[in-house]
C-alpha cells in the first residue's frame, strides 16, 4: 500500500488521437497550473497508418504533430517544471526523440529527452515464435502461422514503469512507443508518489484516471449523448486529472474553457472501448465495478474507491498485416420498385464483370433502404445498393471490377447514379490481429540522453488476497403505466471498436432507471432491438456502481477497423443507434 504524502499531481491531456487539436498543448500549458502534459496518439489503426508513412519516408513512423506541439510549448514547460510524456513515438520513438532534440537545438534549449522502446516485435516475430509463442488470435484462437510473413506492425502494449525510470533519471520529456493510453498518465503519477509496482489500488486508480482523460475532449462533453444540456460546446476545453497518493483523482478542466466535466461525461468515457469489469493493463487490473464517482463542484468529478489486482504475466500484442485490396460500387436506387432495381444491378454487374463472386476472397452486399414512401424531397426517395469486394489479387479488385460498374451505367435501372467515389483502382487494406506474448520477452528499453536502462515488463509475484466488490443495493421502480419513448430519453451511451469487436456501453442517471434497464435490456432483448445483436455473439457486463451496462458485439467489425465494410467502421455511432430505439418505459421514470 502506498505511503506517499506528496500532494496530488495534476496531469493534463493534449491529444486523444493522431490528428487531434494541434493547439491543445499550448492551451493546457498556458490555461492554468499543471505538473505534467501527456497525450495519446496511438490506436490500432494508427499503427498501420504510421507503417505506411514510414514505408514512403524512411525515418518517419512517429506522430509529427507532437513535434509541432513541442515547438509551441517546450520552453514554457521547461521554465515551469512541467514534465511531458507521450506515446507519439509510435513505430519510431528514437526518431521522434531526435526530432524533438532538433526543436530544442533550434530554440537554444537543453531538455533531458528520453524515449522508451522495446515494444516493437516486428523484426523479432520469428525468434519469439520459435521460442514457443504462436500468437494465437485472441478471438478465434487461430495461430498466426504463415501470416507472420505478411505482418507489417507488431507492437506489445507496454506499461508505465519505463516512463517512471526515465523520470527518475531526470528526463523532462519522455517519448514512448506503444505504451498504453493510460500508462502515460500512470507513469507520472507513480513517479511523483513513489509507488511500488505492487501498489495495486493506487495504480488501478491512476489507470482509471488515465483512461478517463486519454481521449481529450471526450470527457469534457465531446461524443456525449446529452450534449444539448451543455451550455457551451463550441470549443470544449481539454481535461486534466489530479491524482492523489492513494490513486484517487479529481477530473477537471481549466477555468473559462468550453464543455463540461460531470458524472455523466466521466461515466460516458469510462465506458469507452472497455470489455468486462476488469480493465486489463500491463501494470495492474483495474476493477471498474469498484469505481465511485462524486461531483465535488462545477467541472470537478472525484474518482475514488478503485481496487486493483495484479497484472497478468502476458502482454497484449497489436499486429497488422496486409490483407489485400478492396473496392466497391455504390448505386442510388430511387422511387418505386426499389428491390427489383437492386436485383437488376446485382445481375447486370456480375454479367459485366470478368470475374464472378466466387472468384473473390470476400464479397459483401449491402442494401440500405433509406427511401421513404411519398418522399418530400429527392433525397428521401433514395435507397443505396453496394457491392464490396476484397482479394489479395490487385488486378481482380481494380479496374476489372470498377469498370463493370461503369459499363452498365446507361443500360440498367431508371435514374441510375453513383453515391460516392468513382471508378478506380482497388485500395490496400490491413487486417488487425490481436494476440498475447509472455511479458518476460518484452523488456522496456529506456534511453535517457543516450544512456540505456532496461526495465522488466513482468509484474511482481507477491502475495495477493482476492477481494469481493460490494454492489449497490437494488432500487425497484414502482409499478404503473408505461409510455413508448426512445431509450435515449433516459439513457446515454458510448461505443467504439475493440479489434474485430465493438463495445456498447449504456448508462442511466438514476438508480431507479438503472435497475429497470438492468432487467429490461437482456442480450435477448438487445437482439430484438438491433439486428446486429442477433447476428453476432453478444456478451453483457454489469457495472451497477456507475449505473451502466456494457455489451460486446463479437466480430461486428469483421477483421478490424481497417478492413471493416460497415458504414461506421469503428462503431462510434452504435450507441446512438440504440438510443433511437423506441420501447415501453415506465412513466414514473419519464417524469
Amino acid at each position: 500500500m502506498s505511503t506517499s504524502t506528496a500532494p496530488p499531481i495534476r496531469i493534463a491531456n493534449c491529444s486523444g488521437f493522431f490528428g487531434d487539436r494541434l493547439s491543445a498543448a499550448s492551451e493546457m500549458v498556458s490555461g492554468g497550473p499543471i505538473d505534467a502534459l501527456t497525450g495519446d496518439w496511438l490506436a490500432e489503426l494508427t499503427m498501420l497508418i504510421l507503417s505506411r508513412i514510414a514505408a514512403k519516408r524512411p525515418g518517419a513512423g512517429y506522430a509529427r504533430t507532437f513535434v509541432t506541439q513541442m515547438e509551441q510549448v517546450m520552453g514554457t514547460c521547461l521554465d515551469s517544471g512541467i514534465k511531458v510524456v507521450s506515446n507519439a513515438g509510435g513505430l519510431n520513438p528514437a526518431g521522434c526523440a531526435d526530432a524533438v532534440h532538433e526543436v530544442a537545438d533550434r530554440f537554444g534549449l537543453n531538455p533531458s529527452i528520453a524515449y522508451v522502446a522495446g515494444d516493437d516485435l516486428t523484426d523479432r516475430l520469428g525468434d519469439v515464435i520459435a521460442a514457443g509463442n504462436d500468437f494465437a488470435h485472441l478471438d478465434t484462437g487461430q495461430p498466426l502461422g504463415d501470416l507472420a510473413e505478411r505482418i507489417v506492425t507488431a507492437n506489445a502494449y507496454i506499461g508505465c514503469w519505463g516512463i517512471v525510470e526515465a523520470l527518475n533519471q531526470g528526463a523532462d520529456i519522455v517519448i514512448t512507443g506503444r505504451a498504453t493510453d493510460a500508462a502515460v498518465v500512470a507513469g507520472p503519477a507513480a513517479w511523483h508518489h513513489g509507488w511500488a509496482r505492487d501498489d495495486w489500488d493506487a495504480l488501478a486508480g491512476a489507470i482509471v484516471a488515465g483512461h478517463v482523460i486519454e481521449c481529450g475532449g471526450q470527457v469534457t462533453g465531446g461524443n456525449y449523448s446529452f450534449f444539448t444540456e451543455i451550455a457551451d460546446m463550441t470549443y470544449p476545453g481539454f481535461p486534466w486529472a489530479e491524482v492523489a497518493a492513494d490513486g484517487s483523482s479529481v477530473i477537471g478542466k481549466h477555468s473559462g474553457t468550453g464543455g463540461e466535466v460531470s458524472i455523466g461525461t466521466v461515466t460516458s468515457q469510462l465506458l469507452y472501448e472497455i470489455q468486462s469489469e476488469r480493465y486489463m493493463n500491463p501494470d495492474v487490473v483495474s476493477r471498474f465495478d469498484s469505481i465511485d464517482l462524486n461531483q465535488t463542484g462545477p467541472d470537478r468529478v472525484r474518482i475514488s474507491g478503485v481496487r486493483g489486482e495484479p497484472a497478468p504475466p502476458t502482454l497484449k500484442v497489436a499486429m497488422n498485416y496486409q490483407g489485400g485490396y478492396r473496392n466497391q460500387i455504390s448505386i442510388g436506387l430511387t422511387g418505386l420498385d426499389i428491390e427489383a432495381k437492386a436485383e437488376l444491378i446485382e445481375r447486370q454487374f456480375w454479367h459485366a464483370c470478368p470475374y464472378g463472386p466466387e472468384d473473390y476472397e470476400t464479397v459483401v452486399r449491402k442494401f440500405l433502404p433509406t427511401h421513404k414512401a411519398d418522399p418530400a424531397t429527392n433525397e428521401e426517395a433514395v435507397a443505396v445498393y453496394k457491392i464490396i469486394v476484397k482479394d489479395p489479387d490487385e488486378r481482380k479488385v481494380g479496374r476489372a471490377f470498377s469498370n463493370a460498374g461503369t459499363e452498365i451505367g446507361l443500360c440498367s435501372i431508371p435514374g441510375m447514379f453513383g453515391t460516392g467515389g468513382g471508378p478506380g483502382p482497388g485500395q490496400p487494406f490491413g487486417v488487425y490481429w490481436p494476440a498475447l506474448v509472455d511479458a518476460t520477452l518484452v523488456p522496456m528499453e529506456v534511453v535517457v540522453d543516450g544512456r540505456l536502462a532496461v526495465v522488466d515488463s513482468t509484474p511482481p509475484e507477491v502475495p495477493f488476497e482476492p477481494f469481493d466488490v460490494v454492489s449497490p443495493s437494488r432500487v425497484d421502480v414502482r409499478p404503473g403505466p408505461k409510455r413508448a419513448a426512445p431509450l435515449g430519453t433516459l439513457f446515454g451511451t458510448r461505443s467504439g471498436d475493440k479489434g474485430p469487436n465493438a463495445n456498447l456501453g449504456i448508462f442511466a442517471r438514476s438508480a431507479e432507471a438503472y435497475w429497470w434497464l438492468s432487467d429490461f435490456l437482456t442480450t435477448e432483448q438487445l437482439a430484438e432491438l438491433m439486428p446486429e445483436a442477433s447476428q453476432h455473439r453478444v456478451d453483457r457486463y454489469d457495472l451497477p456502481n456507475i449505473l451502466s451496462l456494457n455489451f460486446i458485439f463479437h466480430g461486428l467489425l469483421e477483421e478490424g477497423v481497417a478492413a471493416s465494410t460497415r458504414q461506421d467502421p469503428q462503431a462510434k455511432a452504435l450507441g446512438e443507434y440504440l438510443r433511437a430505439k423506441v420501447v415501453d418505459i415506465p412513466m414514473s421514470l419519464l417524469g
